[in-house]
């Protein structure tokens, strides 16, 4: 059983992986969309976690079979998402992308939803199953960074035609994607029948929405979902751009282009790396440090990424350290980020509800990390790439400080807001 839910996450978020940390390079290099532009995509792009509360959760929670759900997602997904790779016009991606984050969007917090269904002890055992997401997201990561250097890196090229040439190919991003959506939906064929749950209200969501608000823990978890969503889309948004153009300084024998390929993407699938390690150790840390103490170090982790990207040279000449090896070391501060908080929240969900309204319950919080959250700071991020902006060059000290003091202050609120002692669902 644990080997087949894993394959199912190794798929969910490869398919992700393949093509989310290129977007906003290949958006604004190949196809020259205004910042206002790609943030209305980014946002558009959530829609679907928006939607799945009312779409996905309502159907696995009362009507349908959770496992033949994801099939059809993924097969109709998988369709659409090719057809990314060779839209030109700005109304033809946000027409396309709409309809696919409608169809995606809904998968994730069900394929959690499937995983705890299964799972006899959800805190030692979702863990190890959720760990080959990361795996997933790390190997579609690193299989695009090294096509991008191998099949989109002339010899002779440099600087910005360098970068311009590998923006041409990260459309190859969405075929891999779309291939890998029509595997996940096979599989999910095969995977362990999850039949609806019977509740003594018919609107499953509205009855998890009411869970919610009884209990202090996700009031907290939920009230600052959107403000550390906003934070984190700054990461994905802007990391790999960032990333790409000082690997493009570099050439071929360069150790990290050697290792994980070019155009940000690979270099960021360190973050996941990172989180195999906190995952495998989650057990451990749990019983030594508590779930409290482990949901601050996450938020303390938001903002000092954000400070090593922000100063990134600055903290070079205190420490005597190369600029990548600060950088580096904030991106893999995305793996204490995913463990000790987003990991921790879903399985907070999972504790702080009562068994028939899981799904409904996991799918609102993701429409406010995946939903609302990424509308939000796709807004955000995109006013403060322009405010950053001089000229045609981003100064990365701006765009970044303003996420770091924003991590700052949701740290400051959960201190205050989140409970000591907590007691779980039964």
């Amino acid at each position: 059983m644990l080997s087949r839910l894993s394959i199912m996450m190794f798929l969910q978020y490869a398919i992700w992986g393949a093509w989310l940390p290129l977007l906003w390079p290949f958006l604004a290099g190949v196809h020259k969309f205004s910042t206002d532009q790609i943030s209305i995509i980014f946002g558009v792009g959530a829609c679907g976690a928006v939607a799945a509360p009312f779409i996905a959760g309502q159907v696995a929670d009362r009507w349908f079979n959770t496992e033949r759900y994801l099939a059809l997602s993924h097969l109709l997904g998988g369709a659409l998402v090719w057809q990314l790779a060779t839209l030109n016009t700005f109304e033809q991606f946000l027409g396309f992308s709409l309809v696919y984050s409608l169809l995606y969007s809904p998968t994730m917090p069900l394929t959690n939803a499937l995983a705890f269904a299964h799972l006899t002890n959800r805190e030692k055992q979702f863990g190890p199953v959720r760990l080959w997401g990361t795996i997933g997201w790390i190997a579609v990561g690193i299989t695009m960074g090294h096509w991008l250097l191998h099949k989109h890196s002339p010899p002779g090229l440099v600087g910005d035609a360098l970068v311009a040439a590998q923006q041409t190919g990260m459309a190859d991003a969405f075929k891999l994607s779309g291939l890998l959506g029509l595997a996940m939906g096979i599989y999910c064929f095969s995977l362990p029948a999850t039949p609806p749950q019977r509740g003594l209200k018919r609107n499953a969501w509205g009855e998890a929405l009411g869970e919610i608000f009884r209990s202090r823990e996700l009031r907290t978890v939920f009230l600052l979902a959107v403000p550390v969503s906003c934070i984190h889309q700054f990461y994905f948004v802007h990391t790999s751009g960032f990333l790409g153009k000082m690997q493009a300084a570099v050439d071929r024998s360069d150790p990290f282009a050697w290792l994980f390929g070019v155009g940000g993407g690979g270099l960021m699938t360190i973050g996941q790396m990172s989180e195999i390690v906190v995952l495998a150790c989650m057990g451990m840390l749990l019983k030594s440090c508590g779930k409290r103490a482990l949901l601050l170090i996450g938020l303390a982790a938001y903002g000092l990424r954000m400070l090593c990207f922000a100063e990134v040279e600055a903290i070079s000449a205190a420490t005597g350290l190369s600029a990548m090896t600060v950088l580096i070391g904030g991106v893999a501060l995305h793996g204490v980020i995913f463990g000790c908080y987003i990991f921790l929240a879903f399985i907070l969900v999972d504790e702080h509800t009562s068994k028939d309204v899981r799904a409904s319950a996991q799918s609102l919080f993701n429409l406010v990390i995946v939903g609302v959250g990424v509308i939000v700071g796709s807004w955000i991020s995109g006013q403060v790439a322009k405010w950053a902006t001089v000229g045609e060059q981003m100064d990365y000290n701006k765009l970044f400080s303003v996420p770091m003091w924003a991590s700052l202050a949701c740290l400051l609120l959960f201190f205050v807001m989140y409970p000591r002692r907590t007691v779980a669902q039964h």
